[in-house]
């Protein structure tokens, strides 16, 4: 019966594509309209169709990672875009829905982040060793969306764009004072200290990134100009010239973007400026995928443009610009998986070929979410003040305003 009830749903699901599945049974079910490229599964164990039909958001990741779930040549991308390419929330069953339904009505309950979970949270994540990341992220530790200027940029080069985009975008000027909330490795902190000639004050909640960092600003010299603390930010009470945070956002939780935004205001001083840099969803606000939530980023929770734009409005902020970065992070995330596929022997023997399983799904089921569109990155510009921020938009893009002063001349 399970079996019957699974194949009616791959039915419902894939109308596009190819796909061939062979059950634990031994029964094999073709579904798709038969255009484009083939691709096979073979699902085995007990209770994986089970599973599946149940929770099939939660246990695509889980039976890929232990096995239950195996694809000709491993094409794990091949697969998820696939499902990505047939996605449609009203074809899955009623028993999926409803609850995703009520999850999504009840997110600003279960997305309460106290100090003692916000910090419970990063060190399931960012404390599992600096070794794992240094695989597969860029010489800098950049560890967010890169910023592809050129179609044909390396991981290195369009993840120093990104922070000259960002630096651009706050204006900065030596001696300025600026916090960095959620600085991660301290890349672009020290980038801001080093090559702007800022005081940079970066915060938190990883003690692992903050060793990191720290031996870093102590490496280059810059310990005079940044220093970086073990801290809620919202325990900070001095104020500063320029604000940024990136990928921060995305671990705030929905009850407390008022707070966040109320609190990047206070630090901020009259004529300072803010870029918050996060992922965002396209379309309305719904729940993140069950499998990242519990395996990848707990308590996470990536926003709708829509539920940011109140907590701005709250805060009287002047939106000074505003940017969506799409496909860049779908970009950045297939280097940092090529470059993880590459250290497989590595990985496994550092934790095990399931921990490996576990990552590629990560890596490529974001990268695939990001090429279809179902999330972007967002980068807004605020200021107290209407007139801290020029006017036009030429400041970012030098080139361009050179050609405009080169016309006048």
């Amino acid at each position: 019966m399970s079996e019957s009830l699974f194949c009616n749903m791959l039915r419902r699901m894939v109308r596009h594509g190819h796909l061939t599945v062979t059950l634990p049974s031994g029964r094999t079910e073709v579904v798709g309209s038969g255009q484009g490229d083939s691709l096979q599964l073979t699902l085995t164990g007990d209770g994986t169709i089970r599973r599946l039909l149940q929770r099939p958001g939660l246990a695509l990741g889980e039976c890929y990672t232990d096995g239950t779930l195996q694809i000709e040549g491993d094409d794990l991308p091949g697969l998820l875009n696939l499902l990505a390419v047939n996605q449609s929330f009203a074809e899955m069953p009623l028993w999926y829905r409803v609850p995703r339904s009520i999850q999504g009505a009840l997110r600003g309950f279960l997305q309460r982040n106290t100090p003692f979970s916000a910090r419970r949270n990063v060190a399931h994540h960012y404390d599992l060793s600096d070794d794992l990341y240094r695989l597969f992220l860029d010489a800098d530790m950049q560890y967010s969306c890169a910023y592809f200027t050129r179609p044909d940029m390396t991981l290195e080069e369009a993840q120093a764009a990104k922070k000259a985009h960002i630096a651009r975008k706050l204006l900065i000027e030596p001696g300025m004072k600026v916090l960095d909330i959620g600085c991660g490795w301290g890349g672009m902190a020290l980038t801001l200290a080093r090559d702007y000639g800022a005081n940079v004050t970066g915060v938190t909640l990883s003690e692992n990134q903050l060793a990191t960092a720290q031996a870093r600003a102590k490496a280059e010299g810059l310990e005079d100009r940044v220093t970086f603390r073990l801290l809620d930010y919202r325990r900070l009470e001095e104020r500063f010239d320029r604000i940024v945070s990136v990928g921060m956002l995305e671990h705030v939780g929905v009850p407390h973007y008022g707070e966040y935004f109320g609190k990047v205001r206070d630090l901020m001083a009259d004529d300072g400026v803010a870029v918050i840099h996060s992922i965002v969803k396209n379309g309305p606000p719904r729940p993140n995928n069950a499998w990242i939530d519990k395996y990848i980023f707990p308590g996470s929770y990536a926003p709708s443009a829509s539920e940011i734009y109140r907590a701005i409005e709250n805060s009287w902020f002047h939106q000074s610009d505003d940017e969506a970065l799409r496909i860049h992070y779908a970009l950045t995330l297939k280097g940092w998986r090529e470059r993880l596929e590459a250290q497989r022997d590595t990985v496994e023997a550092m934790f095990d070929a399931k921990f490996m399983r576990m990552w590629r799904f990560y890596l490529a089921s974001m990268e695939v979410a990001f090429q279809s569109g179902n999330l972007h990155v967002q980068q807004w510009q605020l200021a107290k003040s209407m007139s801290t921020v020029p006017i036009t938009r030429d400041y970012l893009y030098p080139a361009t305003q050179a050609a405009y002063d080169r016309a006048a001349e």
